[in-house]
């Protein structure tokens, strides 16, 4: 029988395209590790994102390509991941040891804007990435409850903020610095002061991903937060109905303006569904989303059902990613945060 050569198991794998960079998995350095044993072969699958939701259709193409050399009898794939590294802008300094910072706005309050970035880190974290969330909402910082953290922040020698940690998540807010009834009264300098500690003083340590929860609007704290750090990119989240979405197309320019590319828009709060008979009830009007991403060319990643097992979890400092995996609400967080994932690849490596 005649030897299987590594040359001919990459240059099978080289015809596996990448449906969303547009280039073969050879060409993407995907492939690693490649051992060849009689009619055996083994490699590994290198993916740009642990919660990449192509996984199954990359794995499946690689094997059904490399099982057409003759002589291959067996094809084993060990499929992982490495997060690159947000390239930035060059002027920039990123935020220590953190490949990727993922802001969360949105355009007026009470739209679930929390909600989003706590789910869309525990998703994440769930599918094997290295997770944070900070919290810069200043006047209005509820991660510590949706989390169910309520501790002082100790610090280290050096004097480094030293995160909490639950669900598998690291999180820092302003919230754990005061109790729940002390109002914050501050002015512009004293939040951008803030801000700026927590991006740089904090000890994240390894992270692919830092998902920074962003007050309401187009303030003080978001303007701080793009002139300081290379943003990899904004989720912005609102809801269907008109006065939302105005606002929301505010922060979709604000963030267009200082060029942080916009990685889509979550429409929360988009049906209610009766528990007793499943009738849906447009709440919030219908369909504002998709026409707010159409207008303005960017993604809708997905559309979120009210559910009163959202608030309770959330309540409870168990999101519902957490608490409720199979609910219909979990499934559409956890494939906004695929997109998500999905997306900063395509930014970095297209």
């Amino acid at each position: 029988m005649k030897k299987i050569t590594q040359s001919q198991v990459l240059d099978s794998l080289s015809s596996v395209m990448d449906p969303d960079l547009n280039k073969d998995l050879v060409s993407l350095n995907m492939i690693r590790n490649i051992r060849i044993e009689g009619g055996e072969v083994s490699f590994s699958l290198v993916l740009t994102s642990h919660a990449c939701p192509l996984k199954k259709e990359l794995e499946d193409s690689a094997r059904k390509a490399v099982e057409t050399i003759d002589g291959v009898t067996k094809v084993d794939i060990e499929v992982t991941a490495e997060v690159p590294k947000s390239k930035g802008l060059p002027d920039k300094k990123g935020v220590p040891n953190v490949k990727n910072t993922i802001a969360v706005a949105s355009g007026k309050g009470g739209v679930g804007k929390s909600t989003v970035s706590v789910n869309l880190a525990l998703a994440l974290a769930k599918e094997g990435s290295k997770v944070g969330i900070l919290d810069i909402d200043i006047y209005g910082p509820s991660i510590p409850m949706m989390m169910g953290i309520h501790k002082e922040v100790a610090t280290t020698e050096a004097n480094k903020l030293i995160p909490h940690k639950a669900h598998g998540v690291k999180l820092m807010s302003v919230g754990f610095m005061l109790d729940e009834e002390t109002p914050l009264i501050w002015r512009g300098p004293l939040v951008m002061k803030l801000v700026q500690q927590f991006l740089m003083d904090v000890e994240w340590g390894e992270l692919d991903y830092l998902v920074i929860d962003l007050p309401p609007g187009t303030g003080d704290a978001q303007l701080t937060l793009v002139q300081t750090i290379p943003l990899t990119g904004v989720v912005i989240v609102s809801t269907p109905q008109d006065v939302a979405l105005i606002d929301a197309r505010r922060a979709i320019k604000m963030f267009n303006e200082v060029k942080v590319p916009i990685l889509g828009i979550v429409e929360n709060m988009s049906v209610f569904v009766c528990p007793h008979c499943n009738e849906e009830t447009e709440i919030f009007s219908k369909g504002g989303g998709e026409k707010t991403s159409k207008r303005y060319d960017v993604p809708l990643l997905g559309s979120i059902p009210i559910n009163l097992s959202v608030r309770e979890c959330g309540d409870e400092g168990k999101p519902i990613v957490e608490a409720k995996p199979d609910s219909v609400e979990a499934k559409a967080l956890t494939d906004i945060a695929k997109k998500v994932a999905a997306s900063i690849s395509v930014l970095d490596l297209a």
